[in-house]
């Protein structure tokens, strides 16, 4: 005799969820991957299987609190109230299910941690950026964005010395030159297919500097949808990838000698239907003054790993500074010309990379802004030349993710806003990192961070 099933039906569920359930049966789908971003920067998750998929859309999945406390390397950190003792649940968003075409039978939905009673969890990183949205919500904002992602596509081969694997680029091309596309197209036409399914609108692509290089972005969304629709584009590089047996990086620096993945962060602020940026100059120089003040702290966010400072360095157009300017490829932050009379104004946050956790990094800039526009900090001159070529007249950004660290430790406004748990167990996970690094070579750091991204 069989048991009759337990928990919750599908009668009790709102209509998105059911929806979700709907198509989770028509398109055959056995999986379904709730996932999170960690404090490593790591997407991680379980997944439920479509059986019981209508009891775990609304209890989640059983997860331990220690998780938020491993980095990269897997190395489990000693961080209160995060031990063995103590659960979360990873509580999926069923407005944000895709299914996984690289994945036949899966499918994906993008989680918070929640404690068992359903209240928010001190760890959560999606929460974090919730949160940052709501304190912008209260001044009237509301933040669109999008991430720039770049990525080395190649194979991942042993090495012949027997050290670890290396990535050996698809090609070596020239910048933006047409063999690149060529020779990268059967991948990119499978991953636009890929990414185009999961809604994920791609705006424009090309092959970049590095040999194997890629570029490809998706179009812009309400904040809290372009973080979702980051880790899912990040998991979509590579899965496409494995599943043609090649392999994607999105990692910082995934070859020493050449050029550097970025992330670059385009950011529109919104008040009744319009962009502020577009001809409000107080709010948006205040919102630039803001990132320009906390932006040391910001770096240990954006840019959350110690491959990240290996591409953040002058004359990389990867923005070295703490400076702004118009259409300034160097500068940290850069004001972009809108693209035609209908184009609106954006800024590009250039010291930004995929090794960051996406939900921390949006979050942590939106409560930078907001503190420049709340104090109306003036950014001062904007740069219209390469800042290195005037030595001791700008700020440098931080060398290392433990100067960045340094720099987020003593700033009183993304510490407070962080909140305790949060900061206590991200500052821990980075140290971490930054020390198991700092005792190995250079071979061992860049393998980690091109299988970790």
């Amino acid at each position: 005799m069989r048991d009759r099933p337990s928990g919750t039906t599908i009668h009790q569920l709102g209509a998105t969820a059911r929806r979700v359930l709907e198509r989770a049966e028509l398109e055959g789908i056995e999986l379904i991957r709730f996932l999170y971003a960690d404090h490593g920067g790591v997407i991680r998750g379980k997944a439920a299987s479509r059986s019981r998929l209508a009891e775990r859309l609304n209890t989640g999945i059983g997860h331990t609190v220690a998780m938020m406390a491993m980095n990269m390397l897997d190395q489990l950190q000693d961080v209160e109230h995060m031990g063995p003792v103590g659960e979360v649940r990873i509580v999926p968003d069923p407005a944000t299910y895709v299914t996984l075409p690289h994945a036949p039978g899966a499918a994906a939905m993008v989680s918070d941690l929640r404690l068992p009673d359903g209240s928010p969890w001190g760890a959560c990183a999606r929460t974090f950026l919730k949160d940052a949205i709501a304190e912008l919500a209260t001044e009237g904002y509301t933040l669109v964005a999008a991430f720039e992602p770049e990525f080395t596509l190649g194979r991942r081969l042993p090495d012949p010395s027997g050290g670890p694997d290396r990535l050996v680029p698809i090609d070596d091309s020239l910048c933006y030159a047409n063999t690149g596309f060529d020779t990268a197209h059967d991948y990119t036409i499978k991953l636009i297919r890929a990414l185009e399914t999961q809604g994920l609108r791609v705006e424009h692509y090309h092959p970049e500097l590095g040999p194997g290089q890629q570029e490809l972005s998706v179009h812009h969304a309400p904040a809290l949808r372009a973080a979702d629709n980051h880790v899912l584009y990040r998991e979509t590089v590579r899965g496409v990838a494995m599943r043609m047996q090649l392999w994607a990086s999105l990692a910082p620096k995934p070859l020493a000698d050449q050029a550097g993945n970025g992330a670059h962060l385009h950011l529109s602020l919104w008040r009744d239907g319009r962009n502020v940026f577009a001809g409000d100059s107080e709010t948006r120089d205040g919102f630039i003054g803001g990132l320009l003040a906390h932006l040391p702290a910001l770096t240990a966010l954006t840019c959350g790993s110690v491959n990240s400072f290996r591409r953040l360095t002058p004359r990389m157009w990867s923005s070295a500074y703490a400076v702004y300017g118009p259409d300034n490829r160097e500068a940290a932050v850069r004001v972009c010309s809108p693209l035609g009379e209908t184009g609106e104004p954006n800024l590009e946050l250039k010291p930004s990379d995929s090794s960051a956790n996406p939900y921390l990094s949006l979050g942590a800039v939106i409560h930078a802004g907001l503190d420049g526009i709340r104090r109306k900090l003036d950014p001062g001159e904007a740069v219209d030349v390469d800042p290195d070529t005037r030595p001791g007249r700008y700020q440098r950004l931080p060398s290392s993710l433990d100067e960045a660290l340094d720099a987020l430790e003593g700033d009183e406004v993304l510490m407070e806003a962080l909140g305790p748990l949060r900061r206590s167990a991200y500052l821990t996970v980075k140290r971490s990192e930054a020390a198991a690094f700092a005792a190995e070579d250079a071979s061992f750091e860049l393998f980690h961070h091109l299988r970790a991204f």
